[in-house]
């Protein structure tokens, strides 16, 4: 538990000092987040290798002894993963690039604000898509 909450500080400190020199007009900012992104990346590289590499989990206890999971449901479950990951990345940029115009067009004629909603809510759709595509593959595990 040390070693995520250390993990997770680290990245946070990162960006947050990343931020803060894009903010003061200091150089090396994007140094700062790219560091970010790397050591978040080595964090999670790691934390795949330490749990593909060791045994039954520790909190499945006996559990894991009566039924063992095969390597076609850990696929199943990396699969429901990035099904889940893709569609949020996916509904994040729709969401960012709809916004972005939905705020200008309220900006010049506010009675379009009912439009937009729906154009939003529309491009947070895909997300949901995500997650029903995900619990579809875990359910056939």
């Amino acid at each position: 538990m040390f070693g995520l909450m250390l993990s997770c500080g680290t990245v946070a400190t990162l960006m947050i000092v990343g931020y803060a020199m894009k903010r003061k007009g200091l150089r090396g900012g994007k140094k700062a987040y790219a560091a970010a992104l790397g050591v978040s990346s080595l964090l999670v590289l790691t934390g795949a290798v330490i749990a593909l590499t060791s045994g039954a989990s520790f909190a499945a206890g006996e559990a894991a002894a009566a039924k063992e999971i095969t390597m076609g449901a850990g696929l199943g479950f990396i699969a429901a993963a990035v099904a889940t990951s893709i569609a949020c990345l996916g509904a994040g940029f729709a969401v960012a690039n709809v916004g972005a115009a939905a705020l200008g067009l309220v900006g010049e004629k506010p009675e379009m604000l009912g439009t937009t909603l729906i154009y939003l809510g529309l491009a947070e759709g895909i997300a949901i898509y995500g997650v029903i595509i995900s619990l579809l593959i875990i359910q056939r595990l």
